[in-house]
This record gives structure tokens, C-alpha cells and sequence, in this order.
């Protein structure tokens, strides 16, 4: 009876890591290829020639930070959740000749072609001149009560209504979606993939570094972070005898100075890691819903000559003018 337990258990444990597997491939297939042919982003080693062995060091090395080169920082977020045995089971089926179903492969179609496309301009149906002319109330002789909200139904009636608008996440992966357009001049950037399994982000784990990371991110075709995410911009503060000082001068009615906005931040500190004050990139940078805007935005970003900072940020050094 004991014997028939474990190799049901066995059987079960080989068969969840086969099942693992299976769905890994088709997350590979964008960027190696549906038979593991091609160099990730023109970057990796050909997968399909490595043997399992090579293939099961990579994925251990990629997980402990200790193998890698330009895709290190990418691969370290892919291989965080795997299990050796799930590692053994993926570099067994890349050798088995494993591919990945033609449908599959389309879903998780190659990531740097995707990351060279056209930004999606994010303002494009909220500012419709048509949409905002329809729901300027002030050009209007009678407003009636069905557009005074913005659900724009009959405010007695709530049997059918309550619910609203349900938003739709989904969104292609990490790597595969086309950027969205800053919504004005140094704007955080929207996110554009899906985050399934990257939230929460806290202090020691944060999986959006893999990737954005300015060493890794050339490589990969995302975003970087900007410098002003490397600088502490906040004045020094400490506590000396019983009194509040900030950038060497005491605060408080009878001291240096009476309120702390009067204080001058003499220079700002440029640090070589992540500034811990921006570590919740989901503060500012948020997904995005498959939804319609509530309502129109006769707002007009202007960008400037060349519409260059549509896809780049110049916030370090408008901060920086003045305190340098």
C-alpha cells in the first residue's frame, strides 16, 4: 500500500512539473522562438543547440544571480517562482524537441519587434472634439438630469445601474505590449503589460527592476528608469538637542527658520542605487483598463519641438535647476 502512495505521488509530482512545463514554453516562445531558434532580443545564447544540462545551469544561475549577461536582469524576474524540478522539466522538454502550439506562439509574439512599435497616444478618445462638444453642458439650452452624472442614466432609477462599467486589465505580457504615450511633458509613464503576479510591490521585492533597471532596460527595449529616481532630493534632517534641523539650520518660531518650506535644498544627492522614497513604482505608474474614458479631456499635451519627450523624461534636470 506504502509502495502505491509514493509512485502515485511520483507520478503526480512529474505530472504537475511536465504540466509547468507546458505553459512555460509558450512564455518563451516570444522572445526564443517557437522552437527555442532564435537569440532573445538578438541578445541570448540559441537555446534549442544548448543541451539540458547547459539549459538547467542557465535557469539556476539566471534564479541565484550568478549566470547572465545583457538578459540577466530579464531573466532573473522569469525564473524567480521555479522550482528546480519545474527548471529540470522545462530544460527536458527544450531538448525533447518540445514546441510551442502556432496559436501560443502568436500570443507571446516576439518582444522586440513589439518594443520598436509606435507608442498608443492615451489621450486619443478622451479628447475627440466631437465626444467634448456632445458633453459641453454650457452649450446647451436644456441640460436634463440623464448627463448631470457621470454614469449619464436616470438618477431615479438604480435597479440596473449600480454596478457601472466593469474594467478590463488584460493585457499582453512584459516585454510584448506597445508603450503608451506620456499624457503630457514628464508624465509617469502608463504601464502597458500586464502586472498579474508583480503586485505588490514592496522594498525587497520589487520585479519591475528587472527590467527597468538602466543596465538592463537598452537591452531589453523597456523604459529606464530616469536619474531623478536615483537622487534624494529631500533636505537632511536630524534631531540635535532637542531641536529639529534641516540642511544645517534649525527649525521652529524662535530659530534659523519659522517654517520649513523657507528651506533651500543646497545640493542634490545623486545615489548609485534606487532612491528607497521611488522603490512602489505602482504609485505613480499604473496599469491601464480596456475602457472608454468617463468623460472627455479638452486638455493638449505640448511637448515641444519634436514631440521628443513623448517617450523620454527631462524631470532630473528641471529639479535640478537651481539646487546645482
Amino acid at each position: 500500500m506504502k509502495r502505491t502512495m509514493k509512485l502515485l505521488a511520483l507520478s503526480s509530482l512529474l505530472g504537475a512539473s511536465a504540466l509547468y512545463a507546458g505553459t512555460s514554453l509558450a512564455a518563451c516562445a516570444g522572445c526564443h522562438g517557437q522552437h527555442f531558434e532564435k537569440a532573445a532580443m538578438g541578445k541570448s545564447k540559441i537555446v534549442k543547440d544548448m543541451n539540458s544540462a547547459d539549459i538547467l545551469v542557465a535557469l539556476k544561475g539566471y534564479k541565484d544571480g550568478t549566470y547572465g549577461g545583457a538578459m540577466k536582469g530579464l531573466m532573473k524576474g522569469q525564473v524567480a517562482s521555479m522550482s528546480d524540478a519545474d527548471m529540470k522539466a522545462v530544460a527536458d522538454a527544450i531538448t525533447g524537441g518540445a514546441g510551442v502550439a502556432t496559436n501560443k506562439a502568436t500570443e507571446n509574439a516576439a518582444a522586440a519587434a513589439v518594443a520598436a512599435a509606435t507608442v498608443i497616444d492615451i489621450n486619443k478618445n478622451a479628447c475627440d472634439p466631437a465626444r467634448i462638444n456632445k458633453e459641453d453642458l454650457g452649450n446647451k439650452k436644456v441640460v436634463s438630469e440623464e448627463v448631470l452624472g457621470l454614469r449619464k442614466t436616470n438618477l431615479y432609477k438604480e435597479e440596473s445601474e449600480t454596478e457601472g462599467v466593469k474594467a478590463d486589465y488584460s493585457r499582453p505580457a512584459p516585454g510584448q505590449a506597445t508603450k503608451f504615450e506620456r499624457a503630457y511633458v514628464n508624465a509617469p509613464p502608463m504601464i502597458p503589460h500586464s502586472v498579474e503576479g508583480l503586485l505588490p510591490i514592496t522594498q525587497n521585492n520589487n520585479q519591475c527592476l528587472g527590467c527597468h533597471m538602466p543596465e538592463a532596460a537598452k537591452g531589453v527595449g523597456a523604459t529606464p528608469i530616469p536619474a531623478s529616481h536615483f537622487t534624494n532630493y529631500r533636505p537632511e534632517t536630524v534631531l540635535k538637542n532637542g531641536e529639529l534641523v534641516k540642511e544645517g539650520k534649525v527649525v521652529g518660531l524662535k530659530a534659523d527658520l519659522g517654517n520649513t518650506s523657507d528651506i533651500k535644498i543646497a545640493k542634490a544627492k545623486k545615489l548609485n542605487h534606487l532612491y528607497q522614497g521611488r522603490f512602489n513604482c505602482s504609485q505613480c505608474h499604473a496599469p491601464q483598463a480596456k475602457i472608454d474614458p468617463i468623460v472627455g479631456n479638452t486638455f493638449t499635451p505640448d511637448f515641444g519641438e519634436g514631440n521628443e519627450l513623448k517617450a523620454h523624461s527631462s524631470l532630473a534636470d528641471a529639479m535640478n535647476e537651481g539646487v546645482e
